[in-house]
């Protein structure tokens, strides 16, 4: 059985010791966007340089989050959340110091792993910590932090970009890292899982099918997609792929159980963030740029103005929630969906050379309101699409599959960017970003139609296609949100 410990400062301290790691975790996977034109003016690089410096982080923290749970089901969850914190603190001083664009593209692989393997243990150390009746509450602010995170991104990073330098949307994390690891080592309890064995083939293939699949897409415009290296990265990817798939469906104790996918709502609400992500990281990617290189502002001025997109989630998921509900997640996230996609669409059609803010901001009004209202029933019907003992894992495939989306997305979107202009004039970028916003666009309402696809639900949550749902007990390990290879058992 899992033993826990009873050393611990009780609940209050976990909320802010895993929110503020959480924090950490999700701000830097936008938080690069706006430093970017400083940052290729700074360090050099061709585009493609610039998609790994956002892409080494979401790719390496995507592919070892389920990894990176079940190492601390093992070995201790926070020793594991220590070590994770203390690999991300130092990678984040690395890529502050790097003096070129390699050497920083390798600090923010490694920052990936320092966060996949703390990021995933926040949830189940908080509610290790927390009282069955009190974990709504705490669940909520835990997820509200993530999503300030989310929404400040763009904007923290270009002030800091603007009136400092972009080294220190790096040297942030240093200090709040350094003053996370004594109080998580003596005010966390220990826990461990049931110590199954960990999924090693299954981490390899997934890691090594997703690495030659985006690496593919990222060298495809600069070598040709005939080149024999990018074909090579494609094809070796996508092997790597269908036999972490079959190895999946027949292993004991796989990292990600492929028998979740024939449930309707589990494999409908993952295929819509995954496409939602997608959609979503690429047009930001390129955006958050147009702002700065073709319209001129300034950092700072570039992340304020994407406020009414990314920080529209503030506002709004409070009025999804209830929504939801009222009314059942499908047709939320759906409608959120289908906005935006709406929204990237408009400000396709609007970005030129010169345009201004006005003509933009309807675009991403509505495109903020989209993001929003998918954001807040989206994690409800991950949980409710399983039985109470698998959600550690769903949570965990989800997220890995949002991250995994997001460097799709920006693999993706760069490619169709680089085919159809370039950087080289005003002109040349709006000719690449216009069909790449499209194509993003038209991702995400692919988002929406998988969305129309979960099951109906009543007010309770309960899905159609999923068996009914005992209460999580208020005590016992079963409370604990088990996480990757205990889920499984």
């Amino acid at each position: 059985m899992p033993q826990q410990s009873t050393r611990g400062g009780g609940a209050a301290w976990a909320l802010v010791i895993t929110s503020v790691a959480g924090f950490m975790a999700a701000l830097d996977n936008l938080v690069v966007t706006t430093a970017l034109p400083s940052i290729r003016e700074d360090l050099g690089g061709a585009l493609h340089d610039l998609e790994w410096a956002v892409s080494a982080y979401t790719l390496t923290f995507a592919v070892l989050l389920m990894f990176g749970a079940a190492l601390g089901d093992r070995f201790g969850r926070r020793r594991l959340f220590l070590a994770g914190i203390a690999v991300f603190t130092g990678a984040s001083a690395a890529a502050a110091m790097a003096p070129g664009i390699d050497s920083l593209i390798a600090a923010r692989a490694v920052q990936g792993v320092g966060a996949a393997v703390m990021m995933p243990l926040t949830l189940t150390l908080l509610t290790a910590a927390v009282p069955a009746e009190r974990r709504g509450m705490a669940y909520g602010i835990w997820g509200a932090v993530n999503g300030l995170a989310v929404a400040s991104g763009p904007l923290v990073g270009g002030s800091l970009t603007e009136h400092i330098s972009w080294q220190w949307i790096f040297w942030l994390n240093v200090p709040l890292g350094l003053a996370l690891l004594p109080l998580a080592r003596f005010r966390l309890a220990e826990s461990h899982g049931t110590g199954a064995p960990l999924d090693i083939p299954g981490t390899l293939l997934a890691s090594g099918g997703l690495f030659g699949v985006v690496y593919g897409l990222v060298r495809g415009p600069v070598d040709g997609w005939t080149g024999p290296v990018v074909l090579s990265a494609l094809f070796a990817g996508a092997a790597l792929l269908a036999g972490f798939v079959l190895y999946s469906t027949r292993a004991k104790n796989p990292m990600l159980p492929m028998r979740l996918f024939r449930s309707r709502a589990f494999a409908g609400i993952n295929a819509a963030s995954l496409l939602m992500f997608l959609g979503m990281f690429g047009s930001i990617f390129l955006l958050s740029q147009y702002m700065q290189g073709v319209l001129g502002y300034s950092p700072t001025e570039a992340g304020l103005r994407m406020l009414p997109w990314t920080g529209m989630p503030m506002l709004v998921a409070p009025v999804a929630g209830i929504l939801s509900d009222r009314v059942g997640g499908r047709p939320v996230v759906a409608a959120g969906l289908f906005l935006q996609a709406a929204g990237l669409g408009y400000l396709a059609s609007v970005i030129t050379a010169d345009a201004s803010y006005a003509a933009q901001l309807p675009g991403l009004i509505i495109s903020g309101i989209g993001m929003a209202l998918f954001f807040a029933p989206a994690s409800a019907l991950v949980m409710s699409s399983v039985v109470p003992k698998e959600q550690g894992i769903a949570s965990g495939a989800n997220n890995a599959l949002r991250e995994v989306g997001g460097a799709l997305g920006i693999a993706v979107m760069a490619s169709i960017f680089a085919a159809q202009g370039g950087y080289e004039s005003a002109q040349s970028f709006v000719d690449g970003s216009r069909p790449a916003v499209a194509v993003g666009a038209g991702v995400v309402a692919l988002a929406g139609v998988a969305a129309l696809l979960i099951p109906a639900r009543g007010r309770s949550g309960g899905t159609a296609d999923t068996p009914g749902q005992p209460p999580v007990p208020a005590t016992g390990e079963p409370a604990l949100a088990p996480t990757a290879q205990t889920a499984a058992r």
